[in-house]
C-alpha cells in the first residue's frame, strides 16, 4: 500500500469516528463498537483479502479520536469468532461482560480484531455488547451489538477507501408518551394489565 492510500484511510477512519463521536455524545464511560471488513477497504469482497496495513491505519484514525473525547471502543470479529468483541479487559470487567477464549488472526477474527488485540495494553474478548454507538465499515453488521434503539447517522464520511460506511447511535427505548394509547376505544377503563 502506497504512504498516499495509508494516510487516506487514517484520515477518513478518523473523520468518521469524529463525526459520530460528536452526534452521538461519546465521551468517557461510553462503548463504540467497530465491525470492519479490511478486504471491502481495499476494493476486494469482504472476507477475501484481509490486510493487517489496512487495519493498522483505521486503528491510528480511530485511536486519535478515541483519545480526544475518553470514549472506549469494542472490535468486533468476524464470524470465525462468533463475533466476539476485542476490547481492554479493563472495560469488559467495569461493564460486567462474559469473557471467550480466543486470540484473533487474520483469518479467525479478521485483520482489524487482530490488530487491535495486539495493540492493547491487556486485551480480552467478550461475546457480546451492548453498545452506545456504531462504526461498520465495509458492511459487517454491527446491529447485534448496539443498544436498543438504534439510530441511524449519515455522516459525510460515506466510504472508507472502497468500503461503504454506516454509523449509528441509540437512545433508550420510548416507553409511552404523546403516540401512545393507554386504552381502546369502547373498553373499561382500568389500571392493571393482564
Amino acid at each position: 500500500m502506497e504512504q498516499n492510500q495509508e494516510d487516506s484511510i487514517r484520515r477518513q477512519a478518523a473523520q468518521a469516528a469524529r463525526e459520530l463521536a460528536e452526534s452521538a455524545g461519546l465521551k468517557s464511560g461510553k462503548v463504540l463498537v467497530i465491525g470492519t471488513s479490511t478486504s471491502e477497504v481495499a476494493g476486494k469482497r469482504i472476507g477475501t483479502s484481509g490486510a493487517l496495513e489496512v487495519a493498522q491505519q483505521l486503528l491510528a484514525g480511530i485511536d486519535e479520536v478515541r483519545q480526544e473525547f475518553g470514549f472506549d471502543v469494542a472490535y468486533q470479529c468476524c464470524e470465525h469468532l462468533n463475533r466476539a468483541l476485542v476490547m481492554e479487559r479493563s472495560v469488559l470487567e467495569r461493564l460486567g461482560l462474559r469473557e471467550v477464549s480466543a486470540v484473533p488472526v487474520p483469518k479467525a477474527g479478521g485483520s482489524m480484531a487482530s490488530a487491535a488485540y495486539r495493540a492493547m495494553t491487556e486485551p480480552a474478548l467478550a461475546e457480546t455488547i451492548e453498545a452506545h454507538a456504531g462504526l461498520d465499515i465495509g458492511e459487517t453488521l454491527i446491529g447485534m451489538h448496539l443498544r436498543r434503539v438504534a439510530v441511524p447517522l449519515r455522516l459525510t464520511v460515506r466510504q472508507i477507501g472502497e468500503a461503504r460506511v454506516t454509523a449509528a447511535t441509540t437512545r433508550p427505548p420510548l416507553i409511552g408518551g404523546e403516540r401512545a394509547v393507554y386504552r381502546l376505544q369502547g373498553e373499561p377503563d382500568s389500571t392493571f394489565c393482564d
